[in-house]
């Protein structure tokens, strides 16, 4: 919903203040110099990106329109999935969690957490971590390497995506004048039709320049930014396992450990101590 509001706010704005001054709708449309600049620019996104890049730039618009995956709900219902683990670790040992963490799609711990067990990612993570801890690892220091290595990665993943639709908007207005050249050339071979005609010919032009440097700083700069700040959203969940599993491995209790977890949530969509400590006392005992 942000984002449709936002869009309509940016085309309401441009073309209503276009129209109140008298402007004519019909000199805007000029297909041809969309053709241009879109097709140029989606070839260049083609040319400068991977694969996966591209793959993964198909679902970035179901992304933006969905908007953060986490919010308050999605982060206390992490927290209790950490305590739930930690708990059933220190009343059963830690050879308890094998069941959980050797086959996740069937743990009943966690299908109580379902926003945490849709996560592939997420479920991965905290397997593969507390597999290698009932293996016998459990340095700190270089469990937090390693998973500082892991989340940076996940991280560039996403910043590719960020950065290809970043690249786009710093482009597009540079192929708006390309068109607008183009439409200027057009214009000069027909020098001898009459002003009114080489006056519509030089406006058609000049769409080329407008469309380039609208849909750059009206839309594809500001989807990056958003991008940006969905995916800034999910490193911080990440961050909060991070920080509950090393508290955990550590040696702290299950209440310590998750507190030190919510710490790592930003301070608008962290729950209070209190909030927490309702929600974990409610939890059944995990088995």
């Amino acid at each position: 919903m942000r984002l449709l509001i936002g869009i309509v706010i940016v085309i309401g704005a441009v073309i209503g203040g276009y129209l109140g001054v008298g402007g004519h709708m019909y000199v805007l449309w000029q297909p041809f110099e969309f053709v241009i600049i879109l097709g140029a620019a989606i070839g260049a996104y083609v040319i400068g990106n991977t694969g996966p890049v591209l793959k993964q730039t198909l679902g970035v618009f179901a992304t933006l329109f969905k908007g953060p995956k986490y919010n308050k709900a999605a982060y206390v219902e992490l927290l209790g999935m950490q305590f739930s683990l930690y708990k059933l670790v220190q009343s059963k040992g830690i050879l308890a969690l094998e069941q959980h963490i050797e086959n996740p799609a069937e743990s009943t711990l966690f299908a109580r957490f379902p926003t945490f067990a849709n996560n592939h990612h997420a479920v991965e993570f905290v397997c593969d971590y507390l597999r290698m801890v009932t293996l016998g690892s459990n340095n700190v220091h270089e469990m937090e390497a390693l998973m500082d290595e892991e989340l940076e990665t996940h991280h560039q993943e996403n910043e590719r995506v960020v950065n290809a639709m970043q690249a786009l908007a710093d482009g597009t207005p540079a192929l708006g004048i390309v068109a607008a050249v183009l439409g200027v050339i057009h214009t000069m071979g027909a020098i001898s039709e009459p002003p009114e005609v080489l006056g519509h010919m030089i406006g058609g032009a000049l769409v080329g320049t407008f469309f380039g440097v609208f849909v750059a700083y009206g839309f594809f700069g500001p989807f990056a930014q958003s991008l940006r700040n969905i995916y800034e959203a999910e490193d911080k969940y990440f961050l909060s396992l991070k920080v509950g599993l090393l508290a955990h491995i550590s040696g702290q209790v299950p209440v310590m450990a998750i507190e030190f977890a919510r710490k790592a949530l930003m301070s608008e969509d962290r729950p209070s101590f209190a909030e927490i400590d309702e929600a974990t006392a409610n939890l059944p005992a995990a088995t």
